[in-house]
């Protein structure tokens, strides 16, 4: 029996219940697509926020203790420039790193002669940077000069606070790491947005040398691990980690999302928020096809009867109904395509931008095109549909032939 062929000819029959019930799932389907797009653009900005604007890296290794105790004691997990070419010429063979860096992190006091302010900062190798900012470092401003190994680049809103221009000149006040007070003059060498609202008002980025200056020290306290693929990070994470043991190495390592300031935290809103969407969307898709089944055997009572004395058997029934579903499932799966697609053409093309709560910069609302999210959307909406198509239908495959055929 060719169950698609009638249940497309019974939905035609009442068109207009058949449309409306489409829309509501075509609009459900549309949603979650553009929502799951929008996140899915969120989280990709964040990962890049953190990894690049953050300088985080991919993964961040330590001394042991440092990420716990490092600021009570910061001398006590230095590495020491020997350490850290260990370190790297034992990882420069891993095939997923591309990139080994030492950190340098400090704070201090920086004045511009008439008034002092509590800065927070981190020393870099300028070439390092500009090869882990990438583009995304050159969009946020300026960027350390490998030229000028006493100029630093200074957020914005520091800078704005401190009355602080390109050419300018500061002092740093800090105290080594063996606890002696010392200060240097900086080069302002540009200005940045750090990305970040709570730190774009207090941080400087600085040469690595001059840090080290600074600090009385030859070392870093993080070495910072890029990869070429940062879907590859956990196992990228667990080969290293077995080397660095191997190598008789015990050190902390941690991931980007572990260390980031706030990507965790928006991911788990974000998930909440859309798992609680698709609910209300199911809820929606759920009622609708019942309802249009329920009126549809109400309507079909007595055809239902006749299928049954010409030998359909229960099971034929219920497949009859479910194939219905399907059909209403795919017709509003092909519309809310068509609708996700317009959609996202036109936000996309709309450019409109917006400044997300704790970050320091405005970004443009992008909808990406997640096909994985979309087919498992629309296979979740099919079974969505059988279900709802169930228990009316199986009602109706239950009436004894002679009641439904005297149904009135």
């Amino acid at each position: 029996m060719d169950y698609i062929k009638l249940g497309w000819r019974n939905l035609r029959r009442n068109a207009r219940r058949s449309a409306v019930t489409v829309l509501a799932i075509a609009f459900g389907y549309a949603a979650i697509n553009l929502f799951s797009g929008y996140i899915h653009n969120v989280y990709a900005g964040l990962a890049e926020q953190s990894i690049k604007g953050e300088r985080l890296g991919h993964l961040i290794l330590a001394q042991r203790g440092a990420f716990d105790e490092g600021k009570l004691e910061p001398g006590k997990y230095v590495f020491s420039g020997a350490e850290f070419a260990r370190i790297s010429a034992l990882l420069a063979h891993d095939a997923d790193v591309e990139l080994v860096a030492l950190k340098l992190a400090l704070n201090g006091l920086i004045s511009n002669g008439t008034a002092s302010t509590i800065f927070i900062g981190e020393g870099l190798d300028p070439v390092v940077t500009r090869r882990l900012n990438g583009s995304f470092g050159r969009a946020l401003g300026a960027q350390l000069d490998p030229a000028r190994p006493a100029a630093g680049v200074v957020a914005s809103d520091l800078a704005r606070l401190m009355k602080l221009d390109a050419g300018a000149v500061a002092v740093l006040l800090t105290s080594t790491l063996s606890g002696q007070t010392n200060a240097l003059d900086l080069e302002i060498g540009g200005l940045f947005n750090t990305g970040n609202a709570g730190t774009n008002d207090k941080f400087l980025l600085l040469p690595l040398t001059y840090v080290q200056r600074l600090l009385d020290t030859d070392g870093g306290d993080r070495i910072i691990v890029l990869l070429k693929d940062t879907s590859r990070v956990e196992t990228a994470r667990g080969r290293i980690a077995g080397a660095l043991a191997a190598a008789g190495l015990d050190l902390e390592l941690r991931s980007w999302r572990e260390l980031s300031a706030f990507y965790e935290q928006v991911k788990t809103v974000f998930d909440m928020i859309f798992t609680f969407m698709v609910s209300i969307v199911l809820v929606v898709v759920l009622t609708s096809i019942v309802n249009t089944m329920s009126m549809s055997i109400v309507e079909r009572t007595r055809e239902i009867g006749t299928l049954r004395a010409l030998g359909m058997n229960r099971a034929q029934v219920v497949t009859l109904f479910a194939a219905e579903a399907l059909l209403l499932v795919a017709a509003g799966g092909l519309a809310g395509t068509l609708v996700t697609l317009f959609a996202m053409w036109a936000v996309n093309r709309a450019e409109l931008s917006y400044v997300p709560p704790n970050i320091s910069y405005s970004v443009f609302l992008q909808v990406d095109f997640v096909p994985d999210v979309m087919v498992l959307a629309l296979l979740l909406l099919a079974l969505v549909a059988c279900a709802a198509a169930l228990l009316p239908a199986s009602r109706a495959a239950r009436l004894s032939i002679v009641d439904a055929l005297g149904h009135v």
